[in-house]
């Protein structure tokens, strides 16, 4: 998960991570925030230690321009490659002409 009303006006990586080991009513939780400057926001990968990052990695640089360091394949993966900005930051100015080139 991403969010864009960090402290300082930074962005944040929000992990939630559950553990399930001795029954659904007794869950283990860890929420860990990763806290990076808007300028340039990197923050490492953690596809390497939790695979199931891959996809909410992938849409938080997408969306809110995040770049995780050593991700193996980051890149937009619910917008089109050619898109101009993060739609989902306070500061993204929604453009008056899309081009959709290959919507068939």
């Amino acid at each position: 998960m991403q969010n864009d009303s960090a402290p300082g006006g930074s962005l944040a990586s929000v992990y939630h991570l559950t553990r399930i080991q001795y029954g659904i009513d007794n869950p283990e939780e860890v929420c860990i925030k990763v806290f990076a400057q808007k300028d340039n926001p990197r923050i490492p990968s953690v596809f390497w230690i939790w695979r199931s990052a891959d996809f909410q990695e992938r849409e938080s640089y997408d969306m809110v321009g995040i770049s995780y360091d050593n991700h193996p394949r980051l890149k937009r993966i619910l917008m089109p490659e050619s898109w101009i900005g993060w739609p989902l930051r306070k500061d993204y100015i929604t453009p008056n002409f899309y081009e959709i080139q290959d919507a068939h």
